[in-house]
């Protein structure tokens, strides 16, 4: 299984390594960095490359590549899965993760690495049993570590460890009992010239935080269950209820965790909650090159658009650009080509545009393509894709907790080409 994992920053250093089975040498990771260097991008590195004599996986989150090292088949997903699980409970544990939080709490990291591998294996990965086992931790932890010479390892068991709901502690206790549900869909589109899709799907996940005392039985209906596809749950979730009536029914675990992601591909259930128009032409014996853009929402069902920031890479042979937006700021990088427009909140009454000209460098000739707009948009209290919850229902417990749902869209990979 996996042998050995690196993390490796966006500078190209492993800063953190860790081995389970047998010490893999660094060496190994040459590959991941010649791999790296073919890839124009990060997000672009192949998630699997093999090597003579061993695999390896990688996911990259947080400007940080956590780089698997396996010797023998397994199935990919399995691995990949399992490190952006690393990653969450990472985040869990320190609020963010990043290189100079792992590096400030390097003993904690190898920690809980060690609880969450047993002999390359995954063991305990719920953040509840984790936290049980290596206490997160805090100032007052850290001094009196410090000073006495201990460690974050709990005393005893995690209570849930051995229970028929692992992932839940057993007398957990609060005073406000609440329950709180976000349905967060991002959507990924592909719009051409004429504003026509060609292609776009969502990609959704509900993410909960549930603080409720003892052990709730709760149920969640939705009002049009038939438009999730290809569903992911937390283990938690009973899987015969769902496939015979389309209710999620769960003994929670206690805190944040993902309740379920899910797909929708059909074209005809995407709505495209924003729209471009654009002019952009190159003269072929002119030095000059007109750009208009303006950005406007559409079936966003009253609701506003927030966060819209517009980036276009410009083709190599454009020197400069002189433009005025009505909205927003706008700049423009010589050297790397970049424009970037944000836009912020768009109002209905007055949709934003960005208008000028570009400087292009004389004699050259005309580019072959025209850029590409690249758009990124947030839409609060929306599921675009129509999902909505019906009701939430608790058992098991006497006290009426509080409840709460609430939605979100934002663009994931959203692309306008001109």
């Amino acid at each position: 299984m996996i042998h050995s994992l690196f993390l490796i920053n966006s500078s190209g250093d492993i800063f953190l390594e860790k081995h389970w089975k047998s010490v893999v040498s660094r060496s190994v990771c040459d590959y991941f960095f010649e791999a790296q260097e073919r890839a124009t991008e990060a997000e672009n590195v192949p998630p699997v490359i093999p090597t003579p004599h061993h695999y390896l996986l990688s996911v990259y989150r947080h400007k940080i590549f956590f780089v698997a090292v396996i010797q023998t088949e397994v199935p990919p997903l399995f691995v990949i899965e399992f490190l952006h699980r690393v990653v969450d409970t990472f985040q869990d544990y320190f609020g963010v993760c990043s290189e100079v939080v792992l590096k400030d709490n390097v003993v904690v990291v190898y920690e809980v690495l060690e609880e969450m591998l047993d002999n390359g294996f995954p063991l305990a990965t719920e953040s509840n049993i984790l936290k049980e086992l290596i206490k997160p931790p805090t100032i007052l932890r850290t001094v009196v570590n410090t000073i006495t010479g201990s460690t974050n390892v709990g005393d005893q068991l995690p209570t849930g460890q051995l229970s028929v709901v692992p992932w839940r502690r057993t007398g957990v206790k609060y005073t406000n009992n609440e329950a709180y549900f976000d349905v967060i869909e991002e959507i990924d589109a592909i719009i051409d010239k004429s504003g026509s899709t060609i292609t776009a799907e969502i990609q959704g996940v509900i993410d909960a935080c549930v603080k409720l005392t003892g052990m709730p039985d709760l149920t969640l209906s939705f009002m049009n269950p038939r438009l999730l596809d290809d569903v992911s749950f937390h283990p938690c979730v009973r899987f015969k209820r769902w496939e015979s009536e389309r209710i999620l029914s769960f003994i929670p675990p206690d805190g944040n965790f993902r309740l379920l992601s899910y797909h929708v591909s059909a074209q005809n259930l995407v709505a495209i909650p924003v729209y471009v128009k654009h002019n952009i032409s190159f003269r072929d014996s002119s030095s000059l090159g007109r750009f208009e853009i303006t950005v406007g929402p559409k079936q966003t069902m009253g609701k506003t658009l927030e966060g819209v920031m517009v980036t276009s890479q410009m083709p190599k042979g454009v020197l400069n650009m002189s433009l005025t937006s009505s909205h927003g700021m706008h700049v423009f990088d010589p050297v790397t080509k970049l424009l970037s427009w944000d836009v912020g909140k768009i109002n209905p009454q007055k949709l934003p545009s960005l208008k000028g000209t570009m400087s292009l460098q004389a004699g050259a000739f005309k580019p072959d393509e025209n850029p590409t707009i690249n758009l990124q948009f947030k839409i609060q209290q929306l599921a675009i894709s129509g999902l909505k919850v019906n009701r939430l229902d608790m058992y098991g417990e006497k006290y009426k907790p509080f409840k709460g749902i609430k939605y979100m869209t934002k663009a994931g990979k959203f692309q306008v080409r001109t």
